[in-house]
Order: C-alpha cells, then sequence, then structure tokens
C-alpha cells in the first residue's frame, strides 16, 4: 500500500533524514520518499499502518500534515 502525504515545514536534508528515519521506523513501513520541492512525503507500508500513524510520527518530528495527496482525478 502506498500513502502520499502533503507536509509543510520542511526545508533541508536535515528534515529529510529526520522524517526518513522517523517514518521507517514504524513497524511495517517498506519505503520513505521526501520530495521538498512538492512538500510531499511517500510511504510504501503494510495495510495496518494508518493515516493517523503516519502522520502522528511526522508531527512528533515538528512538521505539519496537512492531509493524504489524491490523484484519483
Amino acid at each position: 500500500m502506498k500513502t502520499d502525504l502533503h507536509v509543510t515545514g520542511m526545508s533541508c536534508q536535515h528534515c529529510v533524514a529526520a522524517v526518513t528515519k522517523a517514518v521507517s521506523a514504524i513497524e511495517g513501513v517498506s519505503a520513505v520518499e521526501v520530495d521538498l520541492d512538492h512538500e510531499k512525503v511517500s510511504v510504501e507500508h503494510a495495510d495496518n499502518v494508518t493515516f493517523d500513524i503516519l502522520k502522528n510520527e511526522i508531527e512528533d518530528q515538528g512538521y505539519d500534515v496537512l492531509g493524504e495527496l489524491d490523484y484519483s482525478c
């Protein structure tokens, strides 16, 4: 399963490293990709990893999760 999150407040490689490390530590997460230019964090994960789990972990690092990105349109 893949979830793309709109995350603000990230501005440098330290931010990328902090978010990647924190989200990667969640049991069931297999990959994390952070795109600073588009304020996006993409996470490959098991079904039991919810949006709220991802949101809480990222916000614990000091960044704001504005929502899940939807590419269905």
